[in-house]
């Protein structure tokens, strides 16, 4: 089997072909090849298969046609241009998260009689306010940001391809991805990731929101596996309605903090300051709170029961299971 990650040298990416080449196989199919494509050099875990890396824009004619050339069995398309960036950038959001996922999906149409499992990143952000208490699998879409719209799309077009046999695609919607390891990135959502991250490293977080603030999460470790399982589920049992909320927890941001202070104590609630932030306020206020994803459940998608319990998985698989003084 050959797979393909496009978006391999993002977090999530990366953590998706280390787990690959941990397990070996998908679907109990043996992984014989691995290629990670993404605009900067992916860096590949060791494998006992080979892996390639390459480097492109999608959004450039051509390039994913390049890509697909040699017919990957899964392609899982992780590829975008976060929300804030999305935001701040009109251009560069409908280039990448529009464009670049119409060229993949229109490359793979092209080749006759190939019809992969394509696994498109989606977001709970093709949802605005208001909403219902619980935002069921039914609810229709209406964003309030240039990302969540750019998603919404290409759950259509990935829709519409599967219905026209051009590919097998499922379009999974991830929660905001908490905590997320490394550096933060231009996503609006960061904040809810560094107010964990930060503190447990001994470093001061800044809170934009208030408290009150309620938000969909999964780990990185339940992301991981939502795509494998996205990857490997049999599509009759899906159906016509192809892309599916992501299973999560719905926790406040002083929720967030308490099961901090549970973890790790005062000393680390005490290292972030609050610094209201009228921009990251607005986008955060349109963003669903909470869901009811009974589809993906039944489907057998799984997520954490607690926030204590996604900041213990970060201690574990990004600090070695030490947290600072």
């Amino acid at each position: 089997m050959h797979i393909l990650v496009i978006g391999g040298a993002g977090m999530v990416g990366r953590k998706l072909i280390e787990r690959l080449a941990r397990d070996g196989r998908l679907g109990g199919k043996p992984i014989t090849r691995i290629t990670a494509h993404d605009v900067v050099t992916p860096k590949p875990p060791e494998a006992p298969f080979p892996i390639d890396t390459r480097v492109s824009d999608l959004s450039v004619p051509g390039e994913a046609a390049a890509l697909v050339a040699d017919q990957p069995d899964v392609i899982l398309h992780l590829a975008a241009i976060v929300s804030g960036e999305a935001e701040a950038d009109f251009d560069k959001g409908y280039r990448i998260n529009l464009d670049g996922t119409r060229h993949l999906f229109d490359a793979v149409r092209l080749i006759e009689g190939y019809t992969p499992r394509l696994v498109f990143t989606s977001s709970i952000a093709v949802f605005g306010a208001p909403f219902p208490e619980a935002i069921p699998d039914e609810y229709f879409h209406t964003p309030l940001t240039s990302y969540g719209t750019q998603k919404a799309m290409g759950e259509l077009l990935l829709a519409d391809y599967t219905r026209r046999g051009f590919f097998d695609g499922i379009g999974i919607r991830l929660p905001t991805i908490c905590v997320r390891p490394g550096l933060p990135n231009k996503a609006a959502s960061g904040f809810f990731s560094g107010i964990i991250r930060e503190p447990l490293a001994g470093q001061e977080a800044i809170l934009p929101v208030s408290e009150d603030v309620m938000h969909w999460h999964a780990s990185p470790r339940s992301a991981v596996g939502f795509l494998i399982h996205a990857a490997t589920l049999d599509g009759a049992s899906v159906g016509t309605r192809r892309n599916l909320t992501m299973p999560g927890l719905a926790v406040t941001v002083g929720e967030q903090i308490e099961a901090l202070r549970k973890v790790a104590g005062d000393k680390a609630v005490a290292r972030i300051r609050k610094v209201p932030d009228p921009v990251i306020e607005t986008i955060v206020s349109g963003w669903p709170r909470k869901f009811d994803a009974a589809r993906a459940t039944a489907l057998g998608f799984k997520a954490e029961s607690s926030f204590e319990e996604i900041i213990r998985i970060h201690i574990e698989d990004e600090l070695g299971g030490k947290i600072a003084d």
